[in-house]
């Protein structure tokens, strides 16, 4: 669905957008990073982050809206929550990652050693679960034929 779609893409987006920047110096100074930043201008980020708000608006109340009236099966959700937990987890790392700091970035090595595995087995649940969901969806369907 386009809409599972459209909030798991926006998800990251926008938790990057509202985490903001977490460098503890002034670009001046020089600082270090551990992954740099992209070199983005303030008017591209508000218009990425108000963007994907949008978005995600509106994906979630169109799956919302598509639970109620028996179009999703609330199963579903059980794919798109740990997708969306995956999102806002990376965009909230790629934030740390990419702060700016003098000396080591301790935030990125936790983010690798924390984050990571966590994101590899909310990804790994999602995919398992979404085939589960799908063959018990085609076993249910050739029962009516």
């Amino acid at each position: 669905m386009l809409a599972v779609a459209g909030l798991v893409i926006a998800a990251p987006v926008l938790t990057w957008w509202l985490v903001g920047d977490r460098s503890t110096v002034p670009a001046g100074a020089d600082p270090d990073y551990a992954f740099q930043p992209l070199d983005v201008g303030p008017g591209l980020t508000r218009a990425a982050g108000i963007g994907s708000a949008v978005v995600a608006v509106v994906a979630l109340l169109t799956l919302v809206r598509a639970t109620r009236r028996n179009r999703l099966d609330p199963h579903w959700w059980g794919v798109v929550v740990p997708l969306l937990t995956a999102g806002v987890l990376v965009g909230s790392g790629w934030r740390l990652m990419t702060a700016g700091v003098i000396g080591a970035n301790i935030g990125a090595g936790l983010t690798v050693l924390l984050g990571g595995p966590v994101v590899a087995a909310l990804l790994i649940w999602a995919t398992c679960y979404a085939t589960c969901l799908s063959r018990r969806g085609r076993r249910a369907g050739q029962g009516r034929a």
